[in-house]
């Protein structure tokens, strides 16, 4: 994104008078204002005033080279916007769960191969009750990254009250994809555990009120649209659905009391497709309500994808049947590259069923060309307004 002088004062072709500094667009200017800015939502062709969603919501990886780099661009770009901030799942974690075939390693013979190998011999296969799994190094990352949290807090770059936001793939998005499927059902016990622990020290050593947990939900859908990729995503329980909750509630019930907790539902992203495009919020919306009336720790927010093509008042039809309770927000994945004027259009008709959400990508960005952030973060900008 370009960089704009700062006006303390800057008056737009509307005549309402604001105080901020601009952000350029292809065909506008859109104005990033401090809380006491006046804020005027788009109105429709009808007349009718739609309402501005609030805040954006960072699903995990962005595509920049360093953690500070990602604290530093999303304060800047996202002045206001952000109840809680990722660290950008820098590096080898960008391709999800990919880097956690490394916890794997004292048994490499239980996962699955894809193809011809490069040895002449195949790896040993131990026995089911012989699984071990290393450390998963989601707490060491996210140690490491909340001490540059705190460092940028501290200079004022991070706004205080902002959270520190660890986003956690469930097991299922690790064993599903990487784990041969005759040791999955052996196999997964043993890593929830190690996951667990994982959990457990993020929360011994970041003050509750600095954390947020988010637990990803993605080859869960899979598995419940019965996709065609049968053998990557067959699932070896049953009943699915009852199995998926079962999971889900007991690993929100490890995260502690005063540290958030939220859910990304996920249709997958390889390669920016879905493993299936939903034919609507239906099953998304069904698994929201599942999660908030069985898992008894508060849950902060919910984030959904939409497609790019879908504007229509059917996609968004289900989200009246949504039961949030109390303070949960919604964010829906409307923002997609280069596509302001459709962003708009996805939260138009989202707005004719629910009044009150945030914005958000479909996925993480960690698969996102690195030259494409700048427009998605100024698009997450230009549509909204902050929280206050």
């Amino acid at each position: 994104m370009q960089a704009h002088k700062l006006a303390s004062f800057s008056k737009p072709t509307d005549g309402i008078p604001r105080k901020g500094f601009p952000l350029g667009s292809s065909n506008s200017i859109f104005y990033l204002t401090c809380p006491s800015a006046i804020i005027t939502a788009p109105t429709t062709m009808s007349g009718h005033q739609q309402q501005q969603p609030r805040g954006v919501h960072l699903v995990g990886s962005i595509p920049l080279p360093s953690t500070e780099q990602v604290f530093r661009e999303a304060c800047k770009t996202l002045p206001g916007r952000l109840r809680r901030l990722p660290d950008g799942e820098t590096g080898h974690r960008q391709a999800f769960t990919t880097f956690q075939r490394d916890a794997f390693a004292p048994n490499p013979g239980v996962l699955r191969s894809f193809g011809p190998q490069d040895g002449s011999h195949e790896e040993a296969k131990p026995a089911a009750g012989d699984i071990q799994v290393l450390s998963t190094k989601y707490d060491e990352y996210a140690l490491s990254s909340y001490t540059k949290f705190c460092q940028l807090r501290t200079e004022g770059i991070i706004p205080k009250g902002t959270r520190f936001q660890v986003s956690l793939a469930t097991p299922i998005n690790t064993i599903c994809p990487f784990v041969d499927p005759s040791y999955q059902a052996a196999a997964e016990p043993v890593y929830e555990k190690a996951l667990l622990r994982a959990l457990r020290r993020i929360q011994d050593e970041i003050p509750a009120e600095d954390l947020a947990i988010q637990w990803d939900v993605a080859v869960e859908f899979a598995m419940l649209e019965k996709v065609g990729f049968s053998f990557i995503f067959k699932p070896w329980f049953s009943p699915v659905k009852e199995g998926i909750m079962e999971r889900i509630v007991r690993l929100s019930a490890a995260v502690d009391d005063k540290v958030e907790l939220g859910y990304h539902l996920c249709y997958g992203d390889r390669e920016h497709q879905h493993f299936v495009q939903p034919k609507d919020v239906g099953l998304l919306v069904e698994m929201a309500n599942l999660i908030v009336e069985q898992v008894q720790h508060p849950v902060s927010w919910i984030h959904m994808p939409v497609p790019k093509d879908r504007d229509d008042a059917a996609y968004f039809a289900p989200l009246k049947t949504l039961r949030l309770q109390g303070n949960t927000e919604l964010y829906l994945g409307v923002v997609h590259y280069k596509d302001e004027e459709g962003t708009r259009r996805r939260i138009k008709a989202a707005n004719e069923v629910v009044k009150e959400f945030g914005v958000a990508t479909e996925c993480g960005m960690g698969r996102t060309p690195a030259e494409e952030l700048g427009d998605i973060l100024a698009i997450c900008a230009a549509v909204t307004a902050p929280y206050s």
